[in-house]
């Protein structure tokens, strides 16, 4: 069993802010819990903002820079359709998904786990992406019974198709997300 943490909760804010950010917490909680406790209980208290700092250290040390993105993206966008299809195949199966290739709003099928994910991936290159797209993709992924619709977008998306699939739980993969998910490596 896979265990997951809430994406609001403290450690995962956390984890997803600079390293320091949770060294400075854990100063924080130290200094106020030493003020009460022996410095035994306070290390003990700020253990865990620590080992998220390095968590978060860790993670921000191995992603890549923001020029490494851009020029993977900038690779992307030259590829043609076929070519970046197969990458996206690849690199969904690296993540552990049966993959299927479908015709309609989604253009691939992917199963883990007994549940269905349905990718739409055509137009990756579109420079900005309205909200049709994204409502075609949650009307099948309705039909479907589909558990999570993915859109991937190395464009820009209009703010209301941003607030779209926030709303419908649409997961937008772009940046450095998708140049992960394409690469060949």
């Amino acid at each position: 069993m896979k265990w997951k943490m809430a994406e609001n909760s403290l450690f995962a804010v956390l984890l997803r802010s600079p390293w320091w950010v949770s060294f400075l917490v854990a100063a924080a909680v130290f200094g106020a819990m030493r003020y009460f406790l022996p410095a035994m209980y306070a290390v003990a208290g700020a253990l865990p903002f620590a080992v998220i700092g390095f968590v978060a250290g860790w993670k921000q040390f191995r992603a890549p820079s923001a020029k490494k993105i851009a020029a993977s993206l900038d690779a992307l966008r030259q590829t043609s359709w076929e070519a970046f299809a197969r990458a996206l195949e690849t690199g969904c199966r690296r993540e552990g998904y049966q993959v299927k290739r479908i015709e309609g709003a989604a253009d691939f099928a992917l199963e883990r786990a007994a549940r269905m994910t349905l990718v739409a991936a055509k137009r990756w290159k579109a420079s900005r992406t309205g909200v049709e797209p994204l409502k075609e993709l949650v009307e099948l992924g309705q039909k479907r019974g589909a558990g999570e619709c993915w859109y991937l977008c190395a464009g820009e998306m209009t703010e209301h198709a941003r607030r779209f699939a926030r709303d419908k739980a649409v997961k937008v993969i772009e940046g450095a997300e998708l140049a992960r998910l394409a690469s060949q490596n």
